[in-house]
């Protein structure tokens, strides 16, 4: 299998405006199959679920085929794929759900590493519950959140552990599998943000034993909207608040209104188009992912090494993204300089790689940079050596004003 990056480039509108995008973290750019699939299901006849009119089936194959394709991403059942606005929302709703089953004197625990999205809903639902928080903390150092991290912070009152599979902020992938062994062992449930890691990493999340597992399409060329997986089973012991009149049937009673059909399709067609990034690959749809993730690792590891070398070369430059396994995403301060100056003086050579905390709050500030936070360089599918190139001379000129 290969890497064709200058033929995924050409499936992007976006890039013609010569833009180097480094901000992937915060959304990627969208190609044209995606578009075209979002365009195709508001041409054709659309409306509320059902088999008897052609707008009714639309409807319908549109949602069976999304969850389908996100089943194939995640490796997981299509019946335990639930919809949502966005993640963030999506761990709202569930830890209302959650809390529900928890009473004073269990214990909840989140980390300091994660976007607050991981971390906020958990505090509020145990502080409604009467639970106690119990914080995990990383090392500002390294950038590492290890399996004893967490193993210092469970109890047998642990109900829930709630930690990301990797930072948005400086990179790091922690230890799911291993941390999912401890968490289980201790009799709670993990739920894990794979926002981010969901962009960079072929997900299993039976290899990765999580609970619930939650991601954002958009962070990963599609549309903007919320995906949470969990085992049917699972789903089947929860009940969520709900319309009296809504489905109780598991996925869909935890889906509040009428689903986005169109940014469905678009999602759908945002798998089908990562399942094509390696030439060469075959199979099943889950094979040609689990491929094309494989050959972009280590395209994007191949640019990440050729920026960290670039880097290398500048004086005047803190890297926090430190971690021995993490995302090709990379976090920056200057000395006696402000990053959102370096923002600023990059987007106006248009290279987009932006500044601040990045709902990371609570791993901004364990690093030392308040809710200021640092430049963050991001790569994507459609990122290539000239881009890296670009930037690292920019930063340069930057530095040298």
């Amino acid at each position: 299998m290969t890497y064709d990056v200058s033929a995924v480039r050409a499936q992007f509108p976006a890039l013609a405006t010569g833009t180097a995008h480094f901000d992937g973290p915060g959304g990627t750019q969208t190609p044209l199959p995606v578009i075209e699939a979002i365009a195709d299901a508001l041409a054709r006849p659309l409306s509320n679920r059902g088999q008897l009119l052609p707008g009714e089936r639309n409807a319908d194959a549109i949602v069976v085929e999304a969850r389908r394709a996100m089943a194939d991403l995640l490796g997981t059942e299509p019946s335990g794929v639930v919809f949502g606005r966005s993640a963030t929302q999506l761990v709202h709703d569930f830890s209302h759900t959650l809390a529900a089953t928890w009473s004073p004197g269990d214990e909840v625990v989140v980390t300091r590493l994660d976007h607050d999205s991981n971390i906020r809903p958990w505090i509020r639902a145990a502080e409604r519950a009467g639970a106690t928080v119990r914080w995990a903390d990383f090392d500002p150092a390294t950038g590492e959140l290890t399996a004893d991290d967490i193993r210092a912070v469970l109890s047998d009152r642990t109900r829930l552990v709630a930690v990301t599979a990797a930072s948005n902020l400086i990179g790091t992938r922690p230890p799911i599998a291993e941390i999912s062994r401890l968490v289980h062992d201790a009799g709670a449930l993990l739920h894990v943000d794979g926002v981010h890691y969901t962009a960079h990493s072929a997900v299993d999340v039976g290899h990765l034993g999580t609970d619930f597992f939650v991601c954002s399409p958009y962070k990963f060329l599609g549309p903007h909207h919320g995906v949470l997986t969990a085992r049917p089973e699972l789903l089947e012991t929860l009940r969520p608040d709900k319309l009296l009149p809504s489905s109780d049937a598991v996925p869909e009673r935890f889906e509040l209104g009428t689903l986005p059909y169109e940014l469905l399709a678009g999602t759908r067609a945002a798998v089908d188009f990562l399942a094509g990034l390696a030439t060469g690959a075959s199979g099943t749809r889950r094979r040609r992912l689990t491929a094309s993730f494989a050959a972009l690792e280590e395209h994007e590891e191949t640019l990440r090494a050729r920026l960290d070398k670039g880097l290398a070369t500048l004086d005047g430059i803190t890297v926090h993204s430190r971690a021995a396994d993490r995302t090709p995403t990379v976090l920056m301060t200057f000395d006696g300089r402000s990053t959102t100056d370096a923002y600023r003086f990059l987007a106006a050579r248009g290279i987009h790689a932006p500044s601040g905390s990045f709902y990371a709050v609570e791993a901004s500030c364990r690093l030392g940079l308040g809710d200021t936070g640092g430049l963050r360089v991001g790569l994507a599918p459609y990122s290539n050596a000239e881009d890296v190139d670009r930037l690292v001379t920019g930063l340069a000129d930057f530095l040298g004003e």
